[in-house]
């Protein structure tokens, strides 16, 4: 485990599933003057985000900086997802052409400021001079450059489908702390299901579990026809044919399973953190409740709860962002809550026990 810097400011990791209300949190948090925020940076800078072997700054810059195959491919075939921002940006990187867009453009800087690529082009030297050494070591200085050109104290960094990565965020951050924000089941898978990079991935489990049942693929289904790979392999092929996979029938019910299955996993690597480190957030308790809400976040990430940043805040959280697996046809409904049951019930026993210890 990496030995925590005495000197850095405080650092919280707000993890999830993903569809869960982190994006609108983090816009939230961005309205604290306190607050870095950083939206998506681990998500999109995956794979090898962390990596344990030192790694000297131009090393570090080219993971920042490297493309991310998943992000070019839906955005040159017109599906990119919703939190990578870059395309709708102005910018001079282009995805294809071999070029690309920097993982750290696609969603983080633009959460940050109207001229990402200035503020790219500013963090370059300071990191690339870096000597070798922790990865941590390296983000903690982008943070500390973040912080000098956007403001803000503490840093808190949010990333959808992030609950996988808490054991490698905790080895190389033992200090910081971590915001469990999660959302009902039904309503989360739900919204994955409309969601072009959870599709892929859906799909993409579908075609390995079918490729283990049977051994081989229908002639008939030309996306099948392929092995199963990673994710990354598939979207750089440009054979794969990214809108047909997207336009795929999946039943609702299998995103209910992917939620619960992150969930339970998520739960027990929050549970391997020490006493105090972690504190759950319920999305509808804080489009319910706010003020109150976010007066307790503020007290874990060690900021003030400001009276003006609780009422633009509590202006922003929209209430009506709730309840829609309520519509569904009610097989379809009962199906899917069925899929989120095991999931429903691991969050009930680890609020439970969250009382429990808090008392």
């Amino acid at each position: 485990m990496v030995a925590p810097d005495a000197t850095a400011a405080p650092l919280t990791f707000v993890v999830g599933t993903g569809r869960c209300g982190s994006t609108a949190l983090s816009q939230v948090l961005r309205l604290h003057p306190s607050i870095l925020g950083l939206s998506e940076l681990f998500a999109t800078v995956e794979p090898g985000a962390l990596p344990d072997e030192p790694l000297d700054g131009a090393e570090f810059w080219r993971l920042l900086a490297s493309p991310r195959p998943f992000a070019d491919r839906m955005i040159r075939d017109g599906t990119p997802v919703p939190e990578h921002l870059y395309p709708h940006s102005p910018g001079r990187f282009a995805a294809g052409g071999g070029q690309g867009v920097p993982a750290l453009c696609l969603t983080t800087l633009p959460h940050l400021t109207d001229d990402p690529d200035a503020l790219f082009d500013a963090l370059r030297p300071a990191l690339v001079a870096r000597s070798r050494g922790p990865a941590a070591g390296h983000y903690r200085a982008l943070f500390a450059e973040l912080a000098a050109h956007c403001g803000g104290r503490a840093v808190v960094e949010r990333s959808g489908y992030s609950l996988p990565l808490v054991p490698a965020l905790r080895r190389h951050f033992p200090e910081a702390r971590f915001v469990h924000l999660y959302r009902d089941g039904p309503d989360c898978a739900l919204s994955m299901s409309r969601h072009p990079g959870f599709r892929l991935i859906e799909f993409l489990a579908g075609r390995a579990r079918h490729h283990r049942a049977t051994g081989h693929h229908h002639a008939r289904d030309p996306l099948a026809a392929q092995e199963p790979a990673s994710l990354e392999r598939l979207l750089a092929d440009d054979d794969f044919d990214l809108r047909a996979a997207l336009d795929q029938p999946i039943p609702l019910a299998r995103f209910g399973a992917l939620w619960s299955r992150t969930i339970t996993e998520g739960l027990a690597h929050l549970d391997a953190l020490p006493p105090g480190f972690c504190v759950p957030l319920a999305f509808e308790e804080l489009l319910d409740a706010p003020e109150r809400e976010l007066t307790r976040l503020a007290a874990h990430l060690g900021v003030e709860p400001d009276p003006g940043w609780l009422g633009a805040a509590s202006r922003l959280l929209d209430g009506d962002r709730r309840g829609a697996a309520r519509d569904l046809a009610p097989a379809e409904r009962a199906a899917l809550e069925a899929a989120c049951a095991p999931g429903t019930r691991a969050l009930a026993d680890r609020g439970q026990g969250r009382a429990r210890r808090a008392g």
